[in-house]
Order: structure tokens, then sequence, then C-alpha cells
């Protein structure tokens, strides 16, 4: 059984709509049915649902006494069925485009506990701008993936601490701690309509820079801390600067390092933390993708974790250089950026994904069309 948990806050309109989109799906039956529990965040009037959904499913609403952030979907995990095995987590602007990946969560390995979405941005099916940002190879975006519900239960759900951002960073590594994988799933396609209501930049880079340090304070091995920080402070204050967020970003930053030191320290093994951070896939694409003696490469399409595929393209003893270069390597390790970069570059063969996953997502939507 599956139980789709939306937390929301103050849009009704968002909600509805992706309710509407919910009861558009099948009716559930190959994995003993779904259900939808609707988190209110303490919105200011309280969430009126639908008993049921137009394909039968039911929903049910949890008032929160107060805004709980990304942790009020551990008071919906709580409450849900008690037969449903998985909770596909999704946002009050989020919806899965069809049922396909109800059949992959049938057939999963047992290891796998978190399936990633393919997420699209846009305001329907027919309007898809592009892919949505954030995550890594085994790092899940919040508004569309599905969770092992005994995993979500075993690893103690979302940090209450850390409000919204990078909330999925931290559960993802203590995913991986506990030894299990997250993978992400091309057939699970959700569309994300991104509404700016309630969004306050400052307050998400706030939020962004604090949270960030704190998953690399927790998690990265004693080598690698002080540099990983430096790394996402850098790219922190970037985005600042091109949002114009300075004065969220300066005090997320302050507020990280007076919290640094309350952080506890859960330093990943090195295979761990390089699958985390996704050198290894990196490293793993570009050894198996790169023709036979190439010696130089260019990055193209620059965006998160640049600096890990530099580092796996400098350990596999390879020359970067700004042009000329006789394959260029796709910059960022996030899976919506790489996948859209990919499809403009068509059949390129010069062209290499640092991730197989993205080279095997693209081939299969080829095959498909």
């Amino acid at each position: 059984m599956i139980s789709y948990i939306i937390p929301t806050r103050d849009r009704p309109t968002e909600l509805e709509r992706t309710l509407d989109a919910i009861g558009m799906l099948g009716d559930h039956r190959s994995v003993g049915g779904a259900e939808v529990i609707v988190i209110d965040n303490a919105s200011a009037r309280p969430v009126r649902c639908p008993a049921l959904l137009r394909n039968g499913l039911r929903v049910g609403v949890i008032r929160a006494p107060e805004n709980l952030g990304a942790s009020a979907r551990n008071l919906a995990a709580t409450n849900a069925d008690a037969r449903s095995d998985w909770l596909v987590m999704l946002d009050d602007d989020s919806a899965p485009m069809n049922d396909t990946f109800v059949q992959e969560l049938a057939r999963v390995d047992d290891d796998v506990a978190v399936l990633s979405a393919d997420i699209m941005l846009g305001e329907s099916p027919g309007s898809i701008i592009r892919r949505e940002d954030g995550g890594l190879p085994e790092v899940f975006v919040g508004c569309g993936a599905a969770i092992r519900r005994h995993a979500f239960e075993r690893v103690g759900g979302y940090d209450a601490s850390f409000g919204f951002y990078a909330e999925e960073y931290d559960l993802s590594a203590k995913v991986l701690l506990a030894g299990y994988r997250v993978r992400f799933c091309p057939a699970f396609r959700v569309l994300h309509r991104k509404v700016q209501a309630g969004r306050d930049i400052n307050m998400i880079l706030r939020r962004l820079v604090r949270n960030s340090g704190w998953v690399v304070q927790r998690y990265a091995p004693d080598a690698e801390r002080s540099a990983e920080l430096d790394a996402v402070i850098r790219r922190c204050r970037w985005i600042a600067e091109r949002e114009q967020a300075m004065a969220g970003f300066e005090a997320g930053h302050e507020e990280l390092l007076k919290s640094l030191g309350s952080q506890q320290r859960t330093p990943m093994p090195v295979p761990i933390w390089e699958r985390f951070t996704g050198l290894s896939w990196a490293r793993e694409a570009i050894a198996q993708r790169l023709p036979a003696g190439v010696g130089t490469v260019s990055l193209v399409h620059e965006g998160k974790q640049s600096h890990i595929v530099r580092r796996a393209i400098q350990e596999l003893g390879l020359v970067e250089t700004d042009g000329g270069s006789e394959v260029r390597i796709i910059g960022t390790l996030s899976p919506g950026p790489m996948l859209d970069a990919l499809a403009g570059c068509g059949d390129d063969p010069r062209v290499v994904a640092p991730w197989l996953g993205a080279t095997l997502a693209c081939a299969r939507a080829r095959f498909a069309a």
C-alpha cells in the first residue's frame, strides 16, 4: 500500500490542484491501494479536503499545532495506514504525472530505501520548462520521492531542526549509513509547479547555507570536512548574490558558524561519502564513457558539485582545458540539470555525463519516443 504525504500551509488552491492530479491516477489496486495524508502546517484557515478523490483514494487531514516544516511528514508517517509500505513524499504544488511508478515499487530491490523521481518544472504536463534543480544521484528531492516506511522509521525520519531546505540531504545520509540505497527512477515522473507564493528568498538562503553546512559537519570524513564546508559556503554565497539575497546568506552563515560545534559527528566511511557526494558515480561514468586515448576534457553546463566532477577528472589523470578539448564533460551531479544538458547535446559522443544513470535515462527516453 502507498501513503501520499503532502504538507501544506496557506495554499488551498495549489493543494486542490495537487489532489485533483492524484485523483486522475489509477486505483492502485496492484499495490494494495493508496491513501492521501495532508498535513496542515498551521495554516491561517484550517485546511479542508474532500474525503475521497475521483479514483476512490481516501484523504485524511491532520492539523499540526504549529508550522513543523518538513518534519510534518514525520507526523503523517506515524498516522499512515498500518498496511502502508511506501511513503510518497510530495509538496502541495507537486504530483505524479502518471501511475507508472507504482509498478516500479512492487519490484524494486530490497536494499533500495528511496526511489527518487524525475521532477519536471511547469504549470502542466504540456508546458514543461525544464527539470528540477537539486539532488544528487543518491540524494532525493523532497517534492517527489517514494520512501520505504520501515527504512524511514528506522533512521528516524526528518530532523525537525532543519525546518525546510536541505533536509533531504540529511535524511539521504542517514539512509546510506543504514546500509540502503537511493535509486533514481525515470519512470517516476513528477510535475512541480513550484509556486512562488510563500517563498521568502532570504529565508531560503538562510536555511540553505546553515542546513547544508550542518550536513557536511555531521557526515563528512575528517579529511574532507573542511574543504567541503568551504565549497558549500562558496556555492550558497554565489546563489545569494545571483538572487540578491545576501542578507539571508549572512544570517544563515552566522548561524552556521555558531552551531557547528553542536552538531553530532557521524562521519561516513569514505566509500559511502563518495556515493553521497557523487564522486564515485562521476569517477565510474567518466572512466567507462570516455573514448580510448582521450587526454583533454572541458566542463560544460557547470552546476552543483562541479568541484566533485573536477576531482574525478583529476583522479583519472585527465587535463581540463578551457577550449579545444577532445571531450566535453557535463559539470553537474544534479540529475535534473544533467539530464537536460545531455538531452540538449543529442547523440554527440564527445559529450559525457558524469553519472551512468543519466545516460541510461536518456537512452530509455529516446527508445520510448
